[in-house]
């Protein structure tokens, strides 16, 4: 798994159900941008679904022909039967790659009891086709993988640790997981396009970046020619889309924007305790974005 995945955005009904159509929509419109499927990671709300809805809604993207090889979903969470059975609930869809939280409730946790929950979710779940992504995100975790938990894990379980999203924030750390461990087939994603360039440069796979849910093209793009010698702009244009967006309120913008330009007002929607941008956020968003010269292209009918 290399490139640009998007932790997809979930669309929700008024009684704030999964609006699966419109979901699958974005899905194949993410696919054609060349960007994959981090379904259920989080600014696609995974921690406001439940577990049988992310079991549900796997198997549902897959069935409206939704390439599982394409998908990294979330299954982590702080119950390790839910994880075991999320991931158990991937691979029967034939979705191999996930991308797994740590336990986050606990804090101050050890090495060794991180060790013990993936060890125990990889030997329950019992299938070697499995690839797990680490998701490094302390910032929200407040729990992290350390250099020498992750090298134990891929001296245990060898491929079975495909790789890690590192959204901490840190490029020495990003840097350094390259570094030690990219040799070994450990693919190292960015937590976002800020990052993209040098990720790349360093070795690593690419990113797994919020805004590819509205600006996937042109970081796809990047990703494939990023040694093209307007590469350096291609990242500063990306940089100053992501800080739009990050102005406000990262979920309910994202929305806002798909919804004005897709004409689905559904899309604004989002679950508690998320609150929707109000009237004057919205307009101060597609204000900025315009005078940005940033416009959204979402062709439907062609998908």
């Amino acid at each position: 798994m290399r490139g640009v995945l998007s932790p997809v955005l979930t669309p929700f009904h008024a009684d704030l159900s999964v609006h699966k159509e419109l979901l699958a929509a974005q899905c194949h419109w993410l696919l054609k941008c060349n960007v994959g499927l981090a379904v259920f990671g989080t600014n696609s709300e995974g921690n406001s679904l439940s577990l049988g809805e992310r079991s549900d809604l796997v198997q549902y993207l897959v069935a409206q022909g939704v390439d599982p090889r394409r998908m990294m979903p979330g299954t982590g969470g702080c119950a390790l039967p839910d994880v075991v059975s999320l991931t158990q609930a991937c691979l029967s869809a034939g979705v191999q790659d996930v991308l797994v939280l740590p336990p986050f409730y606990y804090k101050g946790v050890s090495d060794d009891g991180l060790f013990a929950f993936f060890s125990e979710v990889i030997e329950r779940v019992g299938d070697k086709n499995l690839r797990v992504y680490l998701y490094h995100i302390p910032p929200v975790s407040q729990i992290g993988f350390s250099m020498d938990l992750i090298e134990k894990l891929i001296n245990r379980y060898g491929p079975v640790i495909a790789g890690a999203k590192d959204s901490g924030g840190q490029w020495s750390n990003t840097a350094a997981m390259i570094e030690r461990f990219s040799h070994r087939g450990f693919s190292v994603f960015a937590g976002s396009e800020n990052f993209l360039m040098r990720t790349l440069r360093a070795g690593g796979a690419g990113c797994i970046s919020a805004t590819a849910n509205v600006n996937p093209a042109a970081i796809s793009s990047l990703c494939s020619n990023w040694t093209a010698t307007d590469a350096d702009a291609q990242q500063h244009r990306l940089d100053v889309v992501r800080a739009l967006f990050a102005a406000f309120p990262m979920i309910p913008a994202m929305k806002a924007a798909v919804a004005q330009v897709t004409g689905e007002s559904d899309w604004k929607r989002v679950r508690p305790p998320l609150v929707s941008l109000d009237a004057t956020q919205e307009l101060a968003l597609l204000n900025s974005m315009k005078e940005a010269g940033f416009e959204m292209k979402i062709d439907r009918a062609s998908i």
